[in-house]
């Protein structure tokens, strides 16, 4: 049985890691006392939380977190009708933070994610081991079997080609959990006890050409990098979809990172899950994407993006291009989706303009 840290008595860090270059996104329906846990590694950071449900409910933050709420009402007020593109009753909504924000970095963490303990009873700080992924290579062209190459105490083995070994940019730092799986809902109903113990030293770079299921609860990236591929699509209320939120952004983010030479590791660092959700309330939101993702997956796998696609925003309006010609046939939904990727990269652009972004880089 794991048991989460005790963060009681530590102080919180007098050296954080790029904190005028990093926000923390939190998508809530409840109040947030999850971070006194987590107040010694997250109290430095600025937080946009995004406030899903009734706006009209009060959300306690805990004293002495800096950070900026927006509710429904405010995303209306902001995006206008783009803000159809926003879901809603649904932690995807998580995205208009990552869309509103102005920092480099973004860690997005869920309320019900708890500071894990490492094998020796050490509290982990999550966020620094995404920070020290995010600023060390990727290698995606060619695996490394003693995995990440530039962690210390590792270094790239026999065989592997010197030309391959400078890395390329790190886009995207994917971690993991203790206690309750990241599992659908299925999977649930049939280990319906079971709890990941296993706490595995590794990171390690997902190969160029395979997909993953990204969870987006311990996720962080670099939003200059790969942000305006970060949508979590339209789930929740008045969708025929959830909980696949975060796997649409991952399988989207994966394409277009091998397309651009990015990467994208997984691995450390674990937080402690400490929810389990309803099994029978996840498979009536998940069943229609457990049977489309037999046909979405292929289509992912086999998406080509053209050499004219050199940035972010081209390579995701071609994207949604091809859902639009190739998926919308398995649903009308996918029609709906695919205009929506669209009114999501017009509204980013709109929040983030890109010549502002090219001027920032």
């Amino acid at each position: 049985m794991v048991e989460p840290a005790n963060t009681v008595g530590i102080a919180v860090n007098p050296t954080p890691l790029l904190t005028d270059e990093l926000d923390i996104v939190i998508p809530t329906i409840r109040n947030l006392d999850f971070l006194e846990m987590w107040r010694p590694f997250l109290q430095p950071y600025h937080l946009i939380i995004v406030q899903d449900g009734d706006p009209k409910k009060k959300i306690h933050v805990p004293e002495g977190y800096d950070y900026e709420l927006y509710n429904r009402n405010d995303i209306n007020r902001i995006l206008g009708p783009k803000a159809s593109c926003i879901s809603f009753k649904d932690s995807a909504c998580r995205c208009f933070g990552y869309m509103v924000s102005k920092k480099k970095y973004i860690f997005t963490i869920d309320d019900d994610c708890f500071v894990a303990k490492d094998p020796a009873g050490k509290a982990v700080n999550a966020l620094e081991q995404h920070i020290k992924n995010l600023l060390c290579p990727s290698s995606p062209f060619f695996f490394n079997t003693l995995y990440d190459p530039y962690r210390e105490g590792a270094d790239f083995v026999r065989g592997y080609p010197f030309s391959l070994r400078e890395g390329v940019s790190t886009a995207v730092s994917h971690g993991l959990w203790l206690n309750i799986p990241d599992y659908d809902a299925p999977t649930q109903l049939v280990k319906p006890k079971e709890r990941n113990t296993r706490y595995v030293d590794a990171v390690m770079t997902i190969p160029k050409g395979t997909l993953f299921p990204m969870c987006g609860m311990n996720l962080a990236f670099d939003r200059d990098l790969i942000g305006p591929a970060m949508y979590f699509g339209l789930m929740g209320d008045g969708q025929p979809i959830g909980r696949y939120d975060d796997m649409w952004a991952g399988w989207c983010i994966k394409v277009i990172c091998d397309h651009l030479s990015l990467g994208v590791k997984t691995g450390l660092p674990y937080i402690y899950h400490s929810k389990a959700s309803n099994p029978f309330v996840n498979l009536k939101k998940e069943y229609k994407g457990i049977f489309w993702q037999e046909e979405i997956i292929p289509f992912f796998q086999n998406a080509k993006l053209s050499k004219e696609a050199t940035t972010v925003q081209q390579c995701y309006i071609e994207l949604s291009k091809m859902v639009k010609e190739k998926l919308s046939s398995l649903d009308p939904y996918f029609d709906k989706l695919a205009d929506a990727m669209v009114t999501w990269i017009e509204a980013w652009d709109e929040l983030n303009p890109p010549a502002a972004a090219a001027a920032k880089a």
